[in-house]
C-alpha cells in the first residue's frame, strides 16, 4: 500500500504570503496606472480571485489539521497562523473595493507611498514564510520577522503624516478629507495586519523552541 502523503503547512504558508504579494502588486500597479474608479471593476475581479485561492488554501489547512496525528506545532497555532496570513489577503481586498466604492477621482502621492509600503510588508512576510520551516536553526529568521515588525512602525508613522497633509492641505475640503482619512486607515489595517503575522510566527517559536 503507497504511503500516504503528509500535508506541508509550511508549504501552504508559503502560498498564502506569495499571493499577499501579488495582491499587494496589484493594489500598487491600479494607482500607477489609475484612471478612473469605474476602470478598477477589473482590478477588484483580479484581486477577489487572489484572496479566493487564500480561502481555498485555508480550507485545505483547516481539513488536514483536524485529522493531523502529529501536526508540526500546535493545531491552534498552526489556525492561527493561516488566518493571519489569510486576513492580509483580505485587507488588501477590501481597500481596493473601498477605492471603486468612494468613487476616488485621483491618486495622491502620499497614497502611493503607502500602498508601496504595503507591498514591502507583504514582501517581509513573504521572506519570512519561506524561512519559517527552518525557524529552529535558522540564522536569518529572527531578523526577517523583526523586518515586518519595522514595516508596521514605519506605517504608523506614514499614517500619522498622511493624516496631518489632509487636514493641512485639504482643510476646506472636509469630504475629500473624511474620504481619504478612511481610506487611509484601511490601508494602515493592511500593515498592521502583516504585523499580526510576526506576532503569530514569534508566538510559535518561543512555545517550539
Amino acid at each position: 500500500m503507497a504511503k500516504k502523503h503528509k500535508y506541508d503547512y509550511f508549504d501552504a504558508y508559503e502560498e498564502l504570503s506569495d499571493l499577499a504579494v501579488q495582491e499587494a502588486s496589484v493594489l500598487v500597479r491600479a494607482m500607477e496606472n489609475f484612471t478612473d474608479a469605474a476602470a478598477l471593476r477589473a482590478v477588484l475581479d483580479e484581486a477577489h480571485a487572489l484572496e479566493h485561492a487564500g480561502d481555498m488554501i485555508n480550507h485545505d489547512i483547516y481539513k488536514h489539521v483536524g485529522n493531523d496525528f502529529m501536526p508540526p506545532f500546535d493545531r491552534e497555532d498552526i489556525v492561527a497562523l493561516a488566518g493571519a496570513l489569510d486576513e492580509i489577503l483580505d485587507e488588501i481586498e477590501d481597500v481596493l473595493q473601498y477605492f471603486y466604492m468612494f468613487d476616488i477621482h485621483q491618486i495622491p502621492e502620499d497614497a502611493l507611498r503607502f500602498a508601496t509600503l504595503i507591498r514591502k510588508s507583504c514582501k517581509a512576510v513573504d521572506a519570512a514564510m519561506e524561512d519559517f520551516r527552518n525557524f529552529k536553526k535558522s540564522k536569518n529568521f529572527k531578523q526577517l520577522v523583526i523586518q515586518v515588525s519595522d514595516n508596521e512602525e514605519e506605517a504608523d508613522a506614514l499614517y500619522v503624516e498622511v493624516i496631518r497633509n489632509l487636514h493641512v492641505n485639504h482643510a476646506d475640503e472636509p469630504m475629500h478629507v473624511l474620504k481619504w482619512s478612511r481610506l487611509y486607515a484601511f490601508m494602515e489595517s493592511c500593515c498592521d495586519a502583516c504585523e499580526h503575522v510576526a506576532d503569530t510566527v514569534e508566538s510559535v517559536v518561543m512555545k517550539n523552541s
